[in-house]
């Protein structure tokens, strides 16, 4: 009897599956939200069974935060390494700047799952603990310039750190919501009038 040729298609390693799991879930709750998307759909995008995700993640909350832990020690990463801070202050923030614009434009599923402001509900400790984990090292250096006098230091650190986020944030909103398209001048602009907020001077 002649054997029958092995199919040259071979099912998906459990990695793969895991990780079309992972990206599918990334691009829906980047479109909808978190909250506004359902398994079964992650499922579909991911083209595999509703069953299939929990094999891998007990529950939708499992799966939201090893999906937020992945993308934030990602950015995390993106912000914080190879940072030199003997760098000159406007520098550094430009620095800073260009690595956040980067990240927004490399990667928007990404960018935008992370600036959703609707996360608390759901965070579990492990995932709350890595946020502070990415934004001390930011915090440290925005400290240091207060107490150098570059920032102002009539802001809390902490304070300031929210509003350069906010401003970039909503930045970027008015552009993926059609009202304005960004050219390289006007993303400087906006970054050197944070700058100007942040600075003592």
């Amino acid at each position: 009897m002649t054997a029958r040729p092995r199919s040259s298609k071979a099912s998906p390693a459990i990695g793969d599956k895991r990780q079309a799991i992972l990206r599918a879930a990334l691009e829906v709750f980047a479109e909808r939200g978190v909250n506004g998307v359902a398994v079964p759909e992650i499922a579909a995008r991911a083209g595999v069974g509703t069953g299939t995700i929990y094999r891998y993640f007990d529950s939708k909350d499992v799966l939201v935060n090893e999906l937020y832990r992945a993308e934030k020690q990602a950015l995390g990463e993106r912000l914080n390494r190879g940072i030199d801070p003997d760098m000159e202050p406007y520098a550094l923030f430009v620095e800073f700047w260009q690595r956040l614009t980067a990240f927004a434009r490399e990667q928007p599923h990404a960018y935008r799952f992370l600036e959703l402001q609707d996360h608390l509900p759901y965070l579990d400790p492990a995932s709350r603990a890595l946020e502070r984990q990415v934004l001390t090292p930011i915090y440290l250096r925005v400290r240091a310039l207060q107490k150098r006098g570059v920032y102002r230091s009539d802001i809390r650190a902490e304070v300031l750190m929210a509003l350069v986020w906010g401003a970039f944030v909503n930045l970027f909103k008015t552009e993926r919501q059609g009202l304005v398209l960004l050219g390289a001048e006007d993303i400087a602009a906006a970054r050197d009038a944070c700058w100007r907020m942040c600075t003592a001077s």
